[in-house]
């Protein structure tokens, strides 16, 4: 190679470095990333970030989905899921197993007459049995499955009232917040995992994600 030809390739080679360096600058430097709403999760994967960490996300749009992201990583856990089936039986366990003993939801969601849920499943946990208890005990009808479920299609179903129960937006939030079977996820009793956060955190985004106008991830999207 001549000394032409050097002098050419080392032109080159310093423009692509340079064009390199300024699209990381760009990128991660004030510049628009390419899913601004995929926000990764805490270190903790039992931790919730409140809607104030989320507050950075100038674009309304994109923070509600990044809201809902992050709600959604509990909705996704196994306290949840097990008790939103796609088949007629609940599920155990961080695994999601069907139910051991061999049971089924009934016509009303709540059993077969002499094996209703409330035959073994009372207000509370039984800490000494190891069977999980909270008041109405029952799974979730079958247009509210959530197994399976991508983020978006999660957000796209509890949006409607024909799969959410016949619920409004504002009793989405009411219900997040307070009902308590819904705060049976974070305490489970025995030894298994709560869902992440709290309670009033999981609330507290749900009315965020309300508020920013309820936007759905994209598809692709992850919690």
């Amino acid at each position: 190679m001549n000394l032409r030809s050097k002098a050419l390739g080392a032109v080159l080679g310093a423009g692509a470095a340079a064009l390199s360096l300024s699209l990381l600058i760009s990128a991660g430097c004030g510049g628009r990333a390419a899913h601004p709403s995929v926000v990764p999760p805490p270190a903790n994967p039992q931790a919730l970030r409140p809607p104030e960490a989320f507050a950075g996300i100038g674009d309304k749009k994109e923070r509600s989905q990044a809201l809902f992201l992050e709600a959604s990583r509990v909705m996704l856990h196994p306290r949840c899921v097990n008790c939103h089936p796609v088949g007629d039986s609940p599920l155990q366990g961080e695994e999601g197993k069907v139910h051991d003993p061999p049971v089924v939801r009934g016509s009303e969601d709540q059993g077969v007459p002499g094996l209703e849920c409330t035959s073994c499943h009372q207000d509370r946990n039984a800490q000494l049995a190891r069977i999980p208890g909270a008041p109405k005990w029952h799974v979730a009808p079958k247009v509210m499955a959530w197994e399976g479920r991508t983020p978006r299609a999660l957000c796209e179903q509890l949006k409607d009232p024909a799969r959410n129960g016949g619920k409004s937006l504002a009793e989405l939030i009411e219900h997040s917040a307070h009902d308590e079977l819904v705060g049976w996820g974070w305490k489970p009793g025995a030894d298994r995992v709560p869902a992440p956060g709290t309670q009033a955190e999981f609330g507290a985004l749900v009315a965020a994600w309300v508020k920013d106008g309820a936007e759905c991830p994209r598809e692709e999207s992850r919690p």
